[in-house]
């Protein structure tokens, strides 16, 4: 009786041992004796053949993979220090475990070296303007990298470019002097309306030489309005009052 209850305790153990669970974002892979089973083990309860078999969890989520800063020389021999973040995630969980030793640490060697090639490529000023092409070009060259080890990349963007403060400061300046020039451009500009404009009054004053006599007066009156000043009026005004009232007079004969 002894004998059975032992044989029936070390059979339990031993079924215990089969026993695994598996989570709902994992997948199974067993090697039995050695050889992958073309079947992977879905999410559940499942039972494998102890000491014969042998599973290893794969977790299929996607994986956020740091990039860490690295200093990288554009093309136009500029040092910047770029840091970036990718996205993956395993689509085939036999070749993550088959073909590759550490599947983790292989992807984010990869694409530290394609961002440092793809940058170094790159001149500043289209790495400053064309981050989102970059970012296609990094995440295609990537995701074709790693189609062998059963990896897809989503996505993958540089999140910070840092530049040396000597060219910050010259892209200041650069940037300054680009808004003075728009400010002078804008002002030569008015400036030429302007003188159209008093080209075209002083064509209308020509031919009609009371309308300087009127505006004299307009000006006069604006003047007055303030009602602090001393307004003193030189003969030439008398005389323009004159050539005023025989305008008038002229005009009011006329009518008649």
């Amino acid at each position: 009786m002894e004998i059975l209850i032992v044989i029936v305790v070390l059979l339990l153990f031993i079924w215990g041992f089969g026993v695994r669970v598996i989570n709902q974002y994992e997948r199974g892979v067993v090697f039995r004796l050695g050889k992958v089973r073309s079947a992977l083990k879905d999410p559940g309860l499942r039972v494998i053949i102890p000491i014969i078999d042998r599973m290893r969890r794969v977790a299929l989520r996607t994986v956020t993979l740091p990039i860490e800063t690295q200093k990288i020389i554009t093309r136009d021999n500029v040092s910047i220090d770029v840091a970036a973040v990718a996205y993956y995630q395993i689509k085939d969980p036999v070749k993550a475990i088959v073909e590759i030793e550490d599947v983790v640490s292989a992807t984010y060697q990869i694409a530290q070296t394609t961002v440092r090639n793809v940058v170094g490529q790159t001149t500043l000023d289209h790495v400053l303007s064309e981050t989102t092409k970059l970012n296609e070009k990094v995440k295609a060259i990537l995701d074709e990298a790693t189609e062998k080890w059963g990896i897809y990349v989503s996505n993958v963007e540089l999140k910070d470019i840092q530049l040396p403060d000597s060219m910050q400061r010259a892209m200041a300046k650069e940037a300054e002097a680009e808004r003075e020039k728009r400010a002078k451009i804008i002002a030569a500009e008015g400036e030429a309306l302007s003188a159209a404009k008093l080209g075209e009054a002083a064509d209308i004053i020509a031919a009609h030489p009371i309308a300087l006599q009127l505006r004299n007066l307009q000006v006069l009156s604006e003047i007055a309005v303030e009602k602090n000043s001393t307004i003193i009026f030189p003969s030439q005004f008398m005389d323009t009052i004159d050539s005023v009232r025989n305008f008038m007079a002229k005009e009011y004969i006329a009518k008649k």
